[in-house]
């Protein structure tokens, strides 16, 4: 299969490499690589990306990586355990639900589902 004109890599500036590195370990299992003190390179088992070291964290308005899950609720929970915040509630939209997530290094980002909520009633 050809990878012309598809996403082929994703860069994520981050304030701290390393605190970045442990919540993505923790929360997907990633796998990184350094390439010195201001980079690191990931594999997510689907689409590979790096972190850079910047200054400050990506503008909540630029660009929204949004995860999948299989249990928004069991994620939700993780997210907040690993020193994420919750910066939008879980909503519902035509496709399913979604929350939105602020990392410990100050980056958005999005997860979503389309399954119904369990009995929890998120």
């Amino acid at each position: 299969m050809s990878a012309e004109n598809q996403i082929d890599y994703i860069e994520i500036p981050v304030t701290d490499l390393h605190r970045a590195r442990e919540f993505f370990v923790a929360m997907f299992g990633w796998e990184f690589q350094e390439w010195g003190d201001d980079y690191m390179s990931f594999k997510d088992g689907r689409l590979d990306g790096g972190l850079r070291r910047a200054s400050e964290p990506a503008p909540a308005s630029g660009v929204l990586l949004v995860f999948y899950s299989a249990d928004l609720e069991r994620d939700i929970a993780r997210v907040q355990q690993l020193g994420a915040t919750i910066s939008q509630e879980t909503f519902a939209f035509p496709g399913g639900r979604r929350f939105h997530f602020i990392d410990p290094v100050g980056t958005e980002y999005a997860m979503w589902t389309e399954k119904a909520p369990n009995n929890n009633g998120a």
